[in-house]
């Protein structure tokens, strides 16, 4: 029997988000506020009382969802995960808890990718869909078919359980083969309320910037193995995770597989740190036997 601690990414972020661990816990207490001074301005406030329009902002969402979920972690006593995951943004919380990442630097981190995603998401007009009930590969078969017809950006970005695929690209592209998924048979093909194409090609400026300032930033040897979503498979040696976070900008979030690749390797209990309950929910998808929890 595994432990798998797993962290979420952007959309799991709601208002009031972390206000129980700072009222009770002074640890967590302490932590807010160290991340309220490196990043310049009171997050916290926003995470406790903010509107959700202001928490949708990227350059808000993610150091939010980074921090609570990380916070929540750093709570529990005395836990030595047998191994650890996150989804998309989620990876940068994993890192911290496998002690890849220092607090800090894994803040400046995240903050940096939310902006410098923010920024690429202002050039192009692009977006992400959600497909269901159609099989990866044919998902994949219609994409590229779009991409080469039209020119458009159109690529599988979010592999999350068997029958729910995002993809992301150019809103022409996206709105293209939403199209063609549903004539394929998919039971949906909706295009997603987010801001960009994340994880496509599209994201290229901003995985220049984040590389430079992953290349400056220390990564220390793993406590336990990583399973990154642009792999799906374990990693502990840190050139490897580093290479791998700077690709998962551009690269394809492999959940499923990674959810596999961790049971295969024993894990049979999971625990979600941070917001919300949506990866409980898609490891029992993956997994029906998996027993799961959550910390937040």
């Amino acid at each position: 029997m595994k432990h798998a601690y797993i962290f979420p990414g952007q959309g799991s972020q709601f208002s009031g988000m972390g206000k129980n661990l700072y009222d009770t816990n002074p640890l967590a207490k302490e932590l807010f506020e160290k991340a309220n001074e490196i990043l310049g301005f009171r997050i916290s406030d926003v995470m406790f009382s903010g509107t959700d329009e202001e928490l949708k902002q990227t350059n808000i969402t993610q150091p939010a969802v980074f921090l609570h979920s990380v916070i929540a972690f750093k709570t529990l006593d005395n836990i030595q995960p047998d191994m650890v995951a996150g989804h998309s943004l989620g990876e940068f919380s994993a890192l911290v808890a496998n002690g890849v990442l220092q607090f800090e630097d894994a803040l400046k981190l995240v903050s940096i990718r939310a902006k410098a995603m923010q920024k690429a998401c202002e050039v192009q007009p692009s977006t992400m869909a959600a497909v269901l009930a159609l099989a990866d590969e044919k998902v994949e078969e219609i994409c590229a078919q779009v991409s080469k017809e039209t020119g458009e950006v159109v690529v599988a970005a979010n592999y999350n359980c068997p029958g729910q695929l995002v993809i992301s690209g150019s809103v022409k592209g996206i709105e293209i083969a939403c199209e063609r998924m549903k004539a394929a048979g998919a039971k949906r093909a909706l295009v997603l309320p987010v801001g960009g194409a994340f994880h496509s090609p599209l994201m290229a400026p901003a995985k220049e910037e984040l590389a430079a300032a992953i290349e400056a930033t220390t990564f220390h040897p793993a406590t336990c193995p990583v399973y990154q979503n642009v792999v799906a498979k374990a990693v502990t040696d840190p050139s490897a995770i580093k290479q791998n976070l700077i690709d998962q900008l551009t690269g394809a979030v492999r959940w499923t597989q990674s959810v596999q690749a961790m049971v295969a390797d024993g894990a049979t209990h999971f625990t979600e740190s941070g917001p919300g309950k949506v990866l409980q929910g898609l490891v029992q998808k993956v997994y029906k036997e998996a027993v799961v929890a959550g910390v937040n």
